[in-house]
């Protein structure tokens, strides 16, 4: 009997069984230890005293004339009932002790595994109980084993084994045995009769319960997580709304210069958290939710549950974000189909419409893209396989075989400088031999000016006519005059040639001074020579 007081005391202490548990469970393994060995147990009384640790057996029996006795169980003779005591009478009740010798030893035994069986059960009943009403709740505890699917983490408050598999965790969570972790109670399961406790660290649970112990006006109830949405390890989004004007729930979340969300950022290992106001005005939600992207404009369909989204060609891949996860989170957080599209007025200079491949592509699978909103070729690089498998009705070869040509076509654009395709790339073609005929017609311009200037020199020395120079100088001032019109006239000049231009303008007008200057000397000269000839002519006279 003492074994098992200790035992059971053994058990009581490290599973933390209450009192009222204790005693039923030991009249159960008691009743039935006796129902083995007298076939029932409705005259006996099992008495447990708890504190002390005393247990006692009392077979309870009515006392009968000798010879009357019809039934063992219930009646007694009296002349047995005098050996036990000699004050009891007929028609009293006899109560007589039993030990655990008259049980037998294999009794004992079969009944002290019966106790550690029931007391395990309670165990996990009790486990299973606990932490079903715990599910959401934040548990801290220590890496005990690491297995190849999963790990074993010791509860610090009650001592228990929790399991948290590897597709629980954060992409980039690595522990080691030892390790203080943080996650949540997500569900209790039963695997063979024993309660697994699953704890997860990627439900967005987890995200809500981190808020509420960084931002205090959360636990107060001032604001209200509406919705949460994770990608583990990437990027989460949060709507929150308070209930008092005057706070402002998106500033509380942060905190001073981040204060507050900067510690859950670390716990979460630097997951991106886009933290916006919630509104019952489904466009201006949606437009929200699409943070950090500029909304242009909204078209809902509220039957089909869809948005369309239309932004600038620059804030598109803000909308879509890395991998899609901003498009995606925004579409759960808001329950909205959400497709993005470009503003049509606007157009990429380097872009090539999707008409052009019509020689390539078929006329259908063009205006199957079209349908989506991908007008260009670059709006349809834009999209990853999986999104225009999702959005269109075509088949994974037929898009594969629409971006090797797409691609293909951008390569050899690279290769040779400018695209094959498109109006604004043959225009760009066109404009670099203009620009190299007007660098030949410019150094032209330049040699003519020298010549004008030797060609003065030679009249000032009288080896010349007056005439022929001054011709030579108007030939010379023409040429830079219908240089400078075939110039403007020439399209998209560049950066070096519009800076040589404007220096071969300044030399001309220096020639062209020059020129001048020869020429009131040349005729200074001719001037001076007919008044000495009409002198000497006098003199003659």
């Amino acid at each position: 009997m003492i074994n098992l007081v200790e035992t059971f005391s053994e058990f009581k202490t490290t599973k933390s069984i209450d009192r009222p548990t204790m005693v039923r469970v030991l009249e159960d393994v008691f009743r039935t230890l006796i129902k083995k060995k007298y076939g029932s147990d409705e005259n006996f009384d099992v008495i447990v005293n708890t504190t002390k640790g005393d247990l006692e057996l009392w077979r309870v029996r009515e006392i009968v004339p000798d010879g009357e006795v019809t039934d063992d169980r219930s009646q007694i003779s009296i002349s047995e009932a005098l050996s036990i005591d000699e004050d009891y009478e007929i028609g009293e009740e006899c109560y007589e002790q039993l030990s655990l010798a008259d049980f037998g030893r294999r009794s004992i035994m079969a009944a002290r595994q019966t106790l550690i069986s029931r007391i395990m059960e309670l165990e996990k009943d009790e486990i299973f109980k606990r932490y079903s009403e715990q599910i959401g709740t934040i548990i801290t505890g220590e890496i005990h084993q690491i297995l190849k699917r999963e790990l074993f983490v010791l509860d610090d408050a009650t001592g228990n084994e929790v399991v948290m598999p590897r597709n629980e965790m954060i992409k980039g969570d690595y522990f080691r045995k030892g390790d203080i972790v943080r996650g949540i109670i997500k569900r209790v399961d039963m695997r063979n009769n024993n309660p697994m406790v699953v704890m997860s660290r990627t439900d967005s649970t987890f995200l809500e319960k981190l808020l509420e112990q960084e931002v205090p006006e959360i636990e107060d109830g001032l604001i209200v997580v509406r919705r949460i949405q994770r990608l583990p390890g990437e990027r989460a989004k949060v709507a929150v709304e308070s209930y008092d004007d005057r706070i402002d729930p998106v500033g509380a979340c942060v905190g001073m210069k981040g204060s507050r969300i900067h510690g859950i950022v670390r716990e979460l290992r630097n997951e991106n958290i886009d933290i916006v106001n919630f509104t019952n005005n489904e466009a201006l939600f949606i437009q929200r939710s699409l943070t950090p992207a500029r909304v242009t404009s909204i078209v809902l369909a509220d039957d089909e549950k869809r948005a369309s989204v239309y932004l600038e060609p620059d804030q598109v891949s803000l909308a879509i974000g890395k991998g899609g996860s901003n498009i995606k989170l925004a579409s759960r957080l808001t329950g909205f189909e959400i497709d993005v599209f470009r503003n049509q007025e606007e157009y990429e200079i380097d872009d090539v419409e999707l008409e052009e491949f019509s020689d390539e592509i078929e006329d259908w699978i063009i205006e199957e893209l079209k349908s989506i909103g991908c007008d260009t070729a670059r709006s349809v690089l834009a999209l990853n396989k999986k999104e225009l498998l999702r959005r269109t009705d075509l088949e994974e070869e037929t898009i594969d075989e629409i971006l090797n040509i797409l691609e293909s076509e951008f390569e050899e654009n690279k290769e040779d400088g400018a695209p094959s395709r498109g109006n604004s790339r043959s225009q760009a073609a066109s404009s670099k031999p203009a620009a190299s005929k007007e660098k030949k017609e410019v150094a032209t311009d330049e040699v003519a000016p020298e010549t004008a200037e030797v060609a003065a020199a030679k009249e000032a020395d009288g080896t010349e006519e007056p005439t022929a120079e001054v011709a030579k100088a108007e030939e010379a001032e023409a040429t830079p005059a219908e240089a400078a019109t075939e110039t403007a006239a020439k399209p998209e000049q560049t950066v070096a040639e519009t800076t040589e231009e404007i220096a071969t303008e300044t030399a001309e007008e220096a020639v062209e001074e020059t020129v001048a200057e020869a020429t009131e000397e040349s005729t200074a000269e001719s001037e001076t020579t007919e008044e000495a000839a009409n002198d000497a002519t006098t003199e003659e006279e």
